[in-house]
C-alpha cells in the first residue's frame, strides 16, 4: 500500500523540512519513499509545498493527484489543495492562521493551532514541528521515535536549545490530538 501526503504553506514556515524529515524517517524504517518539493521563486513568504509518498512497494510516481493526507499551514494552501484530497482523507489545518473551514464534508478535518502551540513553547518557528507531530499521530506512517531520531540527526550540529525546542514542538503536536 502507498500513502501520499502533501504539506503546504508559505515559504519560510518549514514546509519542506516537514516533508524531508518524514521521508528520512520512512527510509530509516526501510520503507519505499518519494519526496517531491515545490516552491515559488520568492521562497520566504511565497508558496511552498511538497509531496511525500510512503509505501511497502515500489512507488511509480511521486505525484499525488489524490493524496491521502494534507497538512495545511495557511489559507491559500487550503484553497489550493483541499479539493485534491481523496474522499475520507485526513486534512490537518493550522487554525492559528487558517480561519475558514474546509468546504468539503467528505474528509476528516483535524484542527491544530500549530502556530499558537509553538508560541506557547517560546518560538513560533516550531509550528512546522507541532504540525508534523500531529500529522504523525493521525497518519501513523512512521514511528514517533524514528522522527525524534531524525530530529537528533538534523539538529545535532545546532545549539542544544534548537534541538530541544524542535523535539518539544514535535511532542506537543503529537500529544495535542487524542
Amino acid at each position: 500500500m502507498i500513502t501520499k501526503s502533501i504539506f503546504a504553506g508559505f515559504g519560510g514556515q518549514g514546509i519542506l523540512m516537514m516533508g524531508t524529515m518524514l521521508a528520512h524517517a520512512a527510509m530509516k524504517e526501510q520503507k519505499q519513499v518519494t519526496y517531491l518539493p515545490s516552491y515559488g521563486a520568492e521562497v520566504r513568504g511565497g508558496t511552498a509545498h511538497c509531496t511525500v509518498s510512503i509505501g511497502d512497494e515500489e512507488i511509480a510516481s511521486p505525484i499525488a493527484s489524490e493524496p491521502d493526507y494534507l497538512a495545511i499551514m495557511n489559507s491559500p494552501s487550503l484553497d489550493r489543495f483541499q479539493n485534491m484530497l481523496k474522499k475520507a482523507g485526513g486534512c490537518l489545518v493550522n487554525t492559528s492562521l487558517v480561519q475558514k473551514k474546509p468546504g468539503r464534508k467528505d474528509i476528516v478535518v483535524h484542527e491544530i493551532p500549530a502556530s499558537d502551540l509553538a508560541e506557547e513553547l517560546g518560538d513560533i518557528r516550531g509550528a512546522n514541528m507541532v504540525m508534523l507531530g500531529a500529522f504523525l499521530k493521525v497518519s501513523q506512517l512512521v514511528k514517533r521515535d524514528t522522527i525524534l531520531e531524525i530530529i537528533q540527526e538534523t539538529f545535532a550540529k545546532k545549539k542544544r536549545d534548537v534541538l530541544q525546542r524542535n523535539e518539544q514542538a514535535l511532542l506537543k503536536g503529537y500529544h495535542f490530538l487524542p
